[in-house]
């Protein structure tokens, strides 16, 4: 190769344009995606580096006049549109990149070359001390080029990961994790210190990960007292001319059952409200309403009952406990200015959800007798014992933990989704102030939120409010506490803006929907020129790293992971070729009805 087969005919501030005058003299291959570097003039071991971005080709024949042609070069040249990406300083062996570049100095040199697998290995890697590199693709255009990232910039960081159905998402995912679980410094045994929440709507990961701690609909125990009162709202009332009643009402009744049903030291007692996590009865809540849809007002303007007993007493702060212990007779009066027939509504809801079987993970006798401190185990993957209907599961130590929502119902996914984000939230925040230094967290939490947009969603409708609430705080506050996300999708035009706008780092992999394309742009930090129009033609497992946790944006080709998840497409033509199949519906009817 010879510094006079290339002429730079172009430069700005982040672009050169370089003709490759004999494109028979080039001795190397290059490509879109290529990295090349120009030497400084009169300064020593310094370059510039680019990215090939696009090309043209220059025609060089000179048109004479009545058809007739004159050659002036040996065919046509081309033109290289390179997008500056930083600079490189040699030392001895080692290379020193820095990221961002102004241009190139006058006069430009025409010393061109392109980076050879030293140079590139030491690009994204010169950087990383040993113990923070993290591994999980090879370069495109050289795939004996590994692309490490930094371990702590990426994980303590959030980070999404998008891309069109069979771009290869979840093999992505699932190779990061894997990656993620086996890393350990020195050689012990065991498993390391990870934690990792894999929030499953598909059902794709348990494959993926058979070590995994799986919770499933048949196994997910959920108190229903660890709901927060947004997230009772939205579960047992509606919006309708009574609901302001029936909010006040079930405030009263929460917080002075929480109160009763509580062991703590009275002055603590005493400070319990409508959020705190706390156990009350919700059958004794239905008690209460059912006995406040009867009341009746004395002329004294005051509420009486008989208790159980037969006792007189007059409804108040101090005396609503006595509602929740069977149903009561009130004293005769007037049902004008009372809660009297007000309730039926909000009683007839609460009936048919407490008698909903699907419902029994959050509000059945399992969800009553679990402890907060197992409910929290479950979750983080410590071990503890979670019992259902079928009995006692013991939980073994795991680094990852998938909660799989598909058999959750539709109208309680967010809350489910809402709860679990909180609470682990909440044990990050609660954690980090036992922490000897401010920085330090001794379970550093990592929450994965496969297809994304079915929970967290530009839309306002109150079916979505709880679990958006609760992943746009994560979003907000969670690095400050160990606790950071992973936004997996397929349609991030469609994920709450507030919830991107957090992410510093992307694996962005074959998106085909414009919208959704041009979305990834205008979020993507830096200023990436024709590398994003690639997105569309992008093959299965290829992606465009970029972020902070990398040392230049790369297309990447994603390490196959083993073992893989379950997202294959079912292959419908070769089931059909097969003879006729008596499917057994009674044992999926069976299923079904669990």
């Amino acid at each position: 190769m010879t510094s006079d087969n290339f002429k730079i005919v172009s430069v700005s501030s982040s672009f050169i344009k370089i003709e490759v005058i004999d494109p028979s003299l080039f001795e190397n291959q290059f490509n879109i995606g290529s990295y090349i570097k120009i030497p400084y003039k009169n300064i020593e071991n310094k370059y510039v580096v680019g990215v090939i971005e696009n090309y043209n080709i220059k025609d060089n024949n000179i048109s004479k006049g009545d058809g007739i042609e004159e050659t002036i070069s040996n065919g046509p040249s081309f033109v290289l549109e390179v997008k500056l990406t930083g600079t490189m300083t040699k030392f001895n062996d080692s290379d020193l990149f820095e990221r961002g570049g102004h241009g190139i100095p006058l006069p430009p040199n025409n010393g061109i070359e392109l980076l050879n697998e030293k140079e590139l290995n030491n690009i994204y890697s010169g950087k990383l001390v040993e113990n923070d590199k993290f591994c999980f693709s090879k370069l495109v255009q050289n795939v004996e080029i590994d692309v490490p990232v930094s371990g702590n910039k990426f994980f303590n960081k959030h980070f999404a990961i998008v891309g069109s159905t069979g771009s290869g998402k979840s093999h992505t995912v699932a190779k990061i994790l894997q990656e993620a679980l086996i890393a350990k410094k020195g050689s012990y045994e065991g498993l390391n210190n990870s934690h990792i929440v894999i929030f499953d709507i598909h059902g794709e990961y348990k494959t993926a990960f058979p070590q995994a701690n799986y919770i499933d609909i048949q196994n997910l125990v959920l108190p229903y007292w660890l709901l927060n009162s947004e997230e009772l709202e939205e579960l047992f009332i509606e919006t309708e001319a009574n609901d302001h009643n029936q909010r006040s009402a079930f405030q009263e009744a929460i917080t002075s059952n929480k109160k009763l049903k509580s062991t703590l030291d009275p002055k603590l007692k005493a400070k319990l409200n409508y959020d705190s996590p706390s156990f009350f009865d919700l059958n004794e809540i239905l008690i209460y309403f059912k006995n406040r849809n009867n009341e009746q007002k004395q002329k004294s303007n005051t509420i009486e009952w008989f208790d159980l007993k037969g006792e007189k007493f007059i409804f108040n702060e101090e005396t609503n406990h006595n509602l929740f212990s069977g149903i009561l007779k009130p004293v005769d009066g007037a049902t004008t200015g009372t809660q009297n027939a007000r309730f039926i509504n909000f009683i007839n809801r609460l009936e048919i959800k407490l008698n909903d079987k699907r419902l029994d993970f959050l509000l059945g006798d399992a969800s009553k007798k679990i402890t907060f401190i197992d409910t929290i185990k479950q979750f983080i993957g410590y071990p503890c014992k979670v019992q259902n209907e079928e009995g006692v599961i013991n939980k073994e130590k795991s680094n990852i933990t998938i909660i799989d929502l598909g058999g959750i119902p539709f109208e309680v996914l967010s809350i489910t989704v809402s709860l679990i984000s909180r609470m682990l939230f909440e044990f990050g925040y609660h954690s980090t102030k036992l922490a000897s230094h401010e920085d330090d967290c001794e379970v550093p939490l990592l929450l994965v939120y496969e297809e994304a947009h079915k929970y967290v969603p530009k839309s306002d409708l109150v079916k979505f409010r709880a679990s958006k609430n609760a992943i746009e705080r994560i979003a907000k506050e969670g690095r400050k506490y160990g606790v950071t996300l992973s936004i997996v999708s397929q349609r991030p035009s469609e994920i709450s803006d507030t919830i991107f706008s957090q992410c510093n780092n992307f694996v962005t992999m074959r998106l085909t929907n414009p919208e959704d394309q041009n979305y990834v742009k205008k979020l993507l930090p830096d200023t990436l020129g024709n590398l994003t129009d690639s997105l569309s033609t992008l093959q299965s497992g290829e992606a465009l790293i970029i972020g902070e946790a990398i040392a230049l944006p790369s297309l990447v080709k994603i390490n196959r992971c083993e073992p893989e998840p379950k997202s294959s497409d079912i292959k419908y033509f070769e089931i059909w070729k097969d003879p006729w199949i008596d499917a057994e519906i009674q044992k999926v009817i069976g299923l079904w009805q669990k």
